[in-house]
């Protein structure tokens, strides 16, 4: 294939774990059950919308990265999947461009939801009195819209600068998805611009979340201090310790991938570690939240248990008019 503009481009080759053919079944035998993950994102947003007492902020928020960390690993981990499993290991171009645009757009809603989670643990912790007041339903809607739109428009733009690339004769992609830095690097015409882009995107975007994590979790720690109820202190550390776990699990994950000299240097390497933050990380989330947080294990057995009812009650009047 000559180089010219993208749009003449049909293929990419993606060579994932390619060069280790026997660790091909493992993968595949390791990540299949654990989509079954997804179910209990699915169930933890069900339930938390069906239980009354869960119509709260911080499960509004935590409904939201169910759903969010459902789309992220649906972008990605599917392909991989089906390529494992049929040894075809071709994506097309409009395929290639689409997983990028959804994968930056997922990728930004989390980190934009983790740090929205810990504003409101923020105010929740130091200032109770006003809690309902300030995180209102307006505010935590506009909030999620915000995010939202602004990871939209990154997203879009990403995508929008590699479409005007054009690329070589190479279009072999050592990774098990379309991953923007990958995909530029095959590219043949000057991507500095690109580079520029992704590099002050991601430190303005993942600077400013994580500033404002550990700003808010610094007033947190703060005010637990100067809390002098021992049984109030450990009220206030056990409802941010699910969404602290969280946010460590993510975060030293994605920046071990793309700041540990062995991820720069081995595609091989680099593919492997970004199937912690790409798979394992989102799949880890409902297990932290549901195993430590007490309602949303009530809600999980109230949603199982109001589901039996329902068929019970359904078998039920099927039997009364039969006879």
């Amino acid at each position: 294939m000559e180089p010219g503009n993208s749009t003449h481009i049909s293929k990419f080759l993606l060579l994932g774990f390619s060069e280790e053919p026997k660790l091909q079944p493992l993968i595949f035998g390791l990540i299949l059950p654990c989509t079954s993950s997804l179910c209990l994102e699915l169930l933890i947003i069900l339930a938390a919308s069906s239980d009354s007492h869960l119509h709260s902020p911080m499960y509004f928020f935590l409904c939201n990265l169910s759903f969010v960390d459902i789309c992220f690993t649906s972008t990605t981990i599917p392909k991989m999947l089906w390529n494992i499993q049929t040894q075809n290991q071709l994506i097309t171009y409009k395929g290639c461009i689409t997983q990028i645009y959804f994968y930056i757009h997922f990728a930004g809603l989390d980190i934009f939801l983790l740090t929205v989670m810990a504003y409101d643990r923020f105010v929740a912790i130091c200032d109770p009195l006003h809690y309902m007041l300030i995180m209102n339903p307006q505010l935590c809607g506009l909030l999620v819209l915000v995010s939202w739109v602004m990871c939209a428009m990154y997203s879009l733009l990403h995508s929008l600068m590699v479409l005007q690339l054009s690329f070589c004769i190479d279009l072999e992609i050592p990774h098990f998805f379309c991953e923007i830095k990958q995909v530029v690097q095959l590219a043949c015409s000057d991507t500095f611009l690109n580079n520029m882009v992704m590099h002050f995107g991601a430190g303005l975007l993942g600077g400013s979340t994580l500033a404002g994590i550990l700003y808010s979790y610094s007033k947190i720690i703060s005010s637990i201090c100067r809390n002098s109820s021992t049984q109030g202190k450990h009220k206030a550390f056990s409802t941010c310790v699910s969404h602290l776990s969280v946010v460590s699990l993510f975060y030293c994950t994605s920046l071990g991938v793309y700041l540990s000299p062995f991820a720069t240097h081995s595609s091989q390497s680099s593919a492997t570690a970004a199937l912690m933050y790409t798979v394992v990380t989102p799949m880890l989330n409902p297990f932290i939240y549901s195993l430590r947080n007490k309602d949303i294990r009530r809600a999980l057995k109230g949603f199982s248990g109001m589901e039996t009812f329902t068929k019970g009650a359904f078998v039920l009047r099927l039997k009364k008019c039969m006879v």
